[in-house]
């Protein structure tokens, strides 16, 4: 079952308050756990997997919000979309997404856990993480899938292109629960590092 995200943080008590306050403890029942590390992000590089937010009907006051608590606006080539790229204080990327963002169920919080994933793999990663999760409510889209651990849930997990390359351990990692599996670090269908516990 997928229980949490696992994330890197040069300044522990400092990103884990960051994220606090940025969800408002909204997490969907999601544990974001936050764990040292001595090496910072590089600039240039994309995480593969990163945290999408609900701006709300007023989502220019959430994106300020953000940008008071220690956000930062980042372009990342995104062009003209309907959501707004930021970067939590370590530079990890995220997005707030605006009302009417299609697969939104909820106006504050954590909303979306989304995976890179070219599109050739995308039907290998969706069938082991629905294995691995226990999120089994499956949307097929031309950008993706989307899966939730039941219809009504408030956080998705989507998985689409475009994969950034693989450079090193991701610093954002998922967290399941699983029995049946020793405790430990693993690699998904595509490569990405993630954490058992039990």
């Amino acid at each position: 079952m997928l229980t949490g995200i696992v994330i890197d943080a040069l300044d522990v008590a400092r990103v884990e308050r960051f994220w606090r306050d940025a969800t408002n403890g909204r997490t969907g029942g999601l544990e974001l756990r936050f764990v040292p590390t001595a090496k910072p992000k590089p600039p240039s590089h994309k995480n593969r997997l990163h945290l999408d937010l609900a701006g709300g009907p007023d989502w220019k006051a959430e994106v300020e919000r953000l940008v008071a608590l220690g956000a930062r606006r980042i372009d990342i080539g995104q062009g003209d979309v309907p959501w707004d790229v930021l970067a939590d204080p370590e530079g990890n990327e995220f997005c707030v997404l605006r009302p009417g963002h299609p697969g939104v169920l909820a106006d504050s919080g954590l909303v979306g856990i989304c995976l890179d994933v070219a599109a050739k793999d995308r039907y290998a990663q969706s069938a082991f993480w629905q294995s691995e999760a226990g999120w089994h409510s499956v949307e097929y889209h031309e950008w993706g899938v989307r899966l939730r651990r039941r219809p009504s849930s408030t956080v998705s997990l989507v998985m689409g292109p475009p994969a950034a390359p693989k450079s090193g351990r991701n610093r954002l990692r998922l967290e399941v629960t699983q029995n049946d599996w020793e405790s430990g670090e693993f690699l998904d269908a595509g490569g990405n590092e993630f954490h058992v516990t039990h």
